[in-house]
């Protein structure tokens, strides 16, 4: 029960009225006796600054970051996890003791924890990866840690994509060379793109593309589909496709790759699991129930 002693914590992002974040986060609240209460907030990007600074100001004990404000709110911080620096991306807020905010990024454990736990060996593998947003930033971090050969990025924009290679390129002084990444990118439009996905092991959704904010829609063959649907029509068995997207469950591009004998995986999982590690760094207890989160966020997917 909220009362005059509640804490605040919650997600700031635009649009975010269809987050399960709250369903899941007020479930792990609940079942650690915590007196908190994790609510989502809309917020413009003109206004980020402002509404992080008055929310610290009022003593939010945390918050999380979603799209579009994952890179506009490292700029904002006072302090950077390493992680954080090296993606330029923040998902995670946790209050700094002389005031303002460290951000860091719990969304690359998210994200590589459901790979972790398939069957299949990662290190050498083959990734396409679309979209280079702030939650591609993520993904790529994850891969790179996985020791993939190859990861080649797909983007709208050239300049774009650029940026985003040269933030996420790794550094061969930090790491042997036998364990070097091939990092690359290439264009949606480009024709070669085909080939690169007919050699991929595993292709990453980043974009929104085939997201609906109505939690009972199911897919349909005419939702749209990342890159659209022609392009996947040799889809081959070996491809592990994973969608950041959960509602619909699946997504229309997921459903696809069923259809072709594909392996797929949804966001729903990345979410859960980036959310139970930003409740464990802002509560400081690893012991955060995280088959409390799954259950609620999949009763309120299938109401």
């Amino acid at each position: 029960m909220i009362s005059g002693t509640t804490s605040l914590i919650g997600l700031l992002g635009q649009p975010v009225h269809h987050s399960l974040s709250p369903v899941m986060q007020n479930a792990a609240l609940a079942a650690m006796n915590l007196d908190w209460c994790y609510m989502a907030m809309p917020c413009e990007t003109n206004d980020l600054a402002n509404v992080l600074c008055a929310l610290r100001s009022i003593n939010c004990l945390g918050l999380n970051i979603t799209i579009p404000h994952k890179q506009d709110v490292a700029k904002t911080c006072r302090e950077l996890s390493p992680l954080a620096k090296r993606l330029k991306a923040v998902n995670t807020l946790i209050p700094h003791a002389d005031g303002g905010w460290t951000g860091t990024n719990t969304d690359v454990a998210g994200f590589i924890a459901p790979l972790q736990e398939s069957k299949c060996e990662w290190h050498g593998r083959r990734a396409v990866v679309l979209g280079c947003g702030g939650s591609a930033r993520a993904v790529v971090a994850g891969l790179q840690d996985l020791k993939l050969a190859q990861i080649m990025v797909v983007g709208r924009r050239s300049d774009a994509l650029k940026r985003f290679l040269d933030d996420l390129q790794p550094n061969p002084a930090s790491s042997e060379s036998d364990c070097q990444v091939l990092l690359q990118g290439i264009l949606q439009h480009d024709p070669a793109l085909i080939e690169q996905l007919t050699k991929a092991d595993l292709v990453v959704n980043t974009t929104p593309i085939g997201m609906s904010q109505n939690r009972a829609e199911t897919s349909t063959p005419r939702a749209p589909m990342p890159l659209g649907k022609k392009i996947w029509q040799n889809l081959s068995p070996k491809t592990t496709l994973y969608d950041l997207i959960y509602t619909p469950k699946p997504t229309a591009w997921l459903t696809l790759g069923t259809e072709h004998g594909c392996h797929c995986i949804d966001g729903l999982e990345m979410l859960v699991q980036q959310g139970a590690a930003s409740l464990r760094l802002w509560s400081g207890n690893n012991k955060v129930p995280v088959e409390e989160m799954r259950k609620a966020a999949l009763s309120w997917l299938t109401v």
